[in-house]
């Protein structure tokens, strides 16, 4: 073979690896019961809500006894096994014989919130046995507020198969996803008073850097308008003494202090009289 030909043929080698890659990376996502027209916008903006989700995986065992002994698999909006193409988002697996039994599958599924949770339904589920008249399974989960958490807690809780219709699987899982948005907490009031004291910062960093870089100025002189603010701290201590002084400066004291002219004349008289002859 040719050089060019050789080339080629390791072009088209390598373009049809990247292809089926492609195609092997590319996985499926939820698919709302409906047509795509149906579809709400609070049904889109939950699947993306639920997005960050969608990269991780859930396990979780119930062991009772030789009974019940099966692992549940779950992906939020993907397939657990994509090499399968059979659209599993949760699957169960017999730990005894290994059997695999899809409980929901994300080409039918069913999505709405409350204030602080919101519920997954997987439907279209492998048929049940000799419970509930043979009807597809399906799984609801539940996903509860839990800031700081991506996804936690994945349990199964129980599984209804009593009735003769609607019986479905029951899981619970916690993930700040499903927590509302935190509104600010700051009143106007005190928005203003940040703003307020940021204008001042600004206002006296930006006058120190002037005086000093600018102006050359040393000392108490680096305070911007360091005249204006002493008179006007004068102008406060003045009113201050007028409004809240209780008595007149003139005044005098109740208490005075002896002075000599109050101590009055010395006496004339003298005990002359008194000594002995």
């Amino acid at each position: 073979m040719s050089p060019p030909c050789h080339t080629s043929a390791l072009l088209l080698v390598f373009m049809a690896l990247a292809v089926v890659g492609a195609e092997q990376s590319e996985e499926r996502s939820c698919d709302v019961i409906g047509d795509e027209s149906s579809e709400s916008q609070m049904e889109r903006a939950l699947l993306k809500k639920l997005e960050p989700l969608s990269h991780m995986r859930f396990n979780v065992t119930v062991d009772k006894g030789k009974t019940e002994n099966y692992v549940y698999h779950f992906r939020v909006c993907r397939e657990v096994n994509s090499t399968l193409h059979d659209f599993g988002g949760l699957v169960q697996i017999d730990r005894q014989n290994g059997k695999t039994t899809v409980i929901g599958r994300i080409n039918e599924t069913q999505v709405f919130n409350g204030s602080d949770w919101i519920m997954l339904i997987y439907k279209g589920g492998d048929s049940y046995g000799r419970h509930c008249s043979g009807e597809k399974r399906r799984a609801v989960i539940m996903i509860s507020c839990k800031r700081g958490v991506t996804a936690s807690s994945f349990s199964i809780i129980s599984e209804e198969r009593e009735k003769e219709q609607e019986c479905f699987y029951l899981f619970e899982m916690d993930s700040s996803v499903a927590c509302p948005a935190e509104n600010s907490h700051l009143s106007v009031g005190s928005i203003l008073l940040i703003t307020f004291v940021s204008l001042i910062a600004v206002y006296i960093i930006g006058g120190f850097l002037y005086q000093r870089l600018v102006v050359g100025a040393k000392g108490m002189e680096q305070i911007p308008h360091f005249a204006f603010w002493q008179d006007l701290g004068n102008l406060v201590a003045d009113g201050c003494d007028f409004v809240c002084r209780s008595k007149p400066r003139n005044t005098p004291a109740a208490y005075r202090g002896v002075g000599d002219d109050q101590l009055g004349e010395e006496s004339e008289e003298r005990d002359d009289h008194l000594l002995p002859m």
